[in-house]
């Protein structure tokens, strides 16, 4: 069972177990965002683009209810949700994702993470020496 913290409104978030499930449930919403998008441009498709635009419309608003979920619990920064915002939505969170995972943007650093920075960067190269 998951101790709670001591909120801190000030310290950046680390990425918990329901981090986990933003990554997969991001993930998922892309797929079925990139469905959609294929049979809306794709002529004849009238009924599987309605399909795939109610899963779409649906899982869009499951996607930005985990991730606020995960940003009022600290294992996900506000800026992810506001990615996820953006015209691009689904685009945005996979690409906040990877930000986050590759390059540690917006979050700290958890104790035997296996989050490490990109080598080269300011953070590694200070790490090392």
């Amino acid at each position: 069972m998951r101790r709670p913290r001591p909120f801190k409104p000030f310290e950046k978030p680390v990425p918990g177990e329901l981090f986990v499930w933003v990554k997969r449930v991001s993930y998922f919403e892309l797929v079925i965002f990139l469905g959609l998008l294929f049979f809306w441009i794709a002529p004849g498709f009238e009924t599987l683009t309605m399909v795939f635009g109610w899963a779409h419309g649906i899982g869009f608003c499951g996607l930005c209810v985990v991730i606020w979920v995960a940003c009022v619990r600290h294992e996900a920064p506000y800026t992810l949700l506001a990615g996820t915002l953006t015209p691009f939505g689904p685009i945005g969170s996979v690409l906040g994702i990877e930000l986050i995972e590759r390059k540690g943007w917006g979050i700290a650093r958890p104790e035997g993470s296996a989050l490490s920075p990109a080598p080269g960067t300011p953070q590694s190269a200070t790490e090392r020496t």
